[in-house]
């Protein structure tokens, strides 16, 4: 990044971004949940979905009445292994992680768990839900759709969201396996990162009513929230394996929205969202040691095949993770200047002029 980047502390931020929340009404403990799910994305390089939308995604919105602050977690329905809740439009990071560690806890009586929501809102990152699982020595997937922004193969016209299908596995390694992408080739949230620092798109990500491609992130963004414009799928076109990106993007819309009775496609908009959570006990099935271990012993194998001309390292997924995380433990996060005056004119509406930024 180049300009006036400020480098702010993963601590400061955290507890900044917890204030925030509680100044619009989220109650301190889950306040807390919101602020580390953020701060959990910067941490870990993916600043399209960290305290960049703290403002716009959450602030904003509670504050014109589209979100509610306090969370009203609802079971509607519930078996030894499944359940069906539904948030009332709360916070979906406080709503996400109730409803894994709900999955987990079924798993560890079973075996399996899935928790199927409806009438949620954004939950940031699907791997910090994934990580939930992990954490608790077990595999997790998750997925949650969202507003239309991914044209489907041969069509123009933004239908599905980018739709995250997520899986987190531990391994012996000091960091899990965790596979959180999009099922666009580019997310929202990034189309956000490059407007905020003025670099043009490459083309073959964002295709206009006509089919081609669009590249300044400003015009893409006012487009898409009008239907003119739309994310391509992973693999792009049909020719490149486009289809792929469309198909499992579809598989989460159907288990967002269909499990739970709730909207689809057009009928998001970001405040009634579904998402479902997975949680599978490892030892209902082998040793957990051996799992890790084979888990590691891929990763490994993985990274020590032949390097590409130019390369000298293969990553898995969940390594550049851990590798941001140690060196944002000691830099901080990087402050776009644009950020910088959403950051201050919270703390300012807010009264939270505790806290003192490097810019």
């Amino acid at each position: 990044m180049k300009g006036d980047v400020a480098w702010v502390p993963i601590e400061t931020l955290r507890g900044f971004s917890a204030d925030v929340f509680r100044s619009v009404g989220v109650p301190s403990d889950d306040a807390n949940v919101c602020a580390d799910v953020l701060l959990a994305s910067d941490t870990f390089g993916i600043e399209s979905h960290g305290v960049s939308r703290l403002k716009p995604i959450y602030y904003d919105r509670i504050k014109a009445g589209k979100q509610n602050p306090i969370t009203n977690f609802e079971v509607k329905r519930e078996g030894p292994t499944t359940a069906l809740v539904d948030g009332h439009r709360g916070m979906g990071q406080v709503i996400g992680a109730r409803a894994m560690s709900l999955a987990v806890e079924k798993a560890r009586r079973y075996g399996m768990g899935m928790v199927a929501v409806t009438n949620s809102t954004h939950y940031g990152i699907a791997g910090y839900y994934a990580r939930i699982a992990v954490d608790a020595m077990m595999i997790g997937v998750t997925g949650t759709n969202a507003r239309p922004a991914m044209a489907p193969t041969f069509g123009t016209e933004n239908m599905l969201g980018t739709n995250p299908l997520t899986f987190g596995m531990p391994s012996d390694e000091p960091f899990p396996f965790v596979y959180d992408g999009a099922t666009t080739i580019i997310q929202r949230g990034k189309v956000e990162v490059h407007a905020r620092t003025g670099t043009p798109l490459h083309e073959g990500l964002v295709i206009g009513p006509d089919g081609e491609s669009m590249t300044d992130p400003a015009t893409i963004l006012s487009a898409l929230d009008r239907g003119g414009a739309a994310l391509l799928p992973l693999g792009g076109f049909e020719e490149t394996g486009g289809y792929k990106g469309y198909g499992y993007a579809t598989v989460v819309e159907v288990l967002c929205a269909a499990l739970q009775g709730g909207p689809f496609l057009k009928a998001l908009t970001g405040v009634n969202l579904g998402h479902f959570f997975i949680a599978v006990d490892i030892s209902a099935f082998t040793e957990l040691d051996a799992f890790r271990r084979t888990t590691g012993d891929i990763l490994r194998a993985l990274r020590a095949s032949r390097k590409a001309p130019g390369h000298d390292r293969i990553y898995t997924a969940g390594e550049k993770a851990y590798l941001y995380s140690l060196e944002r433990t000691r830099t901080g996060v990087p402050i776009v200047p644009s950020l910088q005056a959403e950051l201050l004119q919270m703390r300012d509406e807010c009264g939270l002029r505790q806290y003192s930024f490097p810019f």
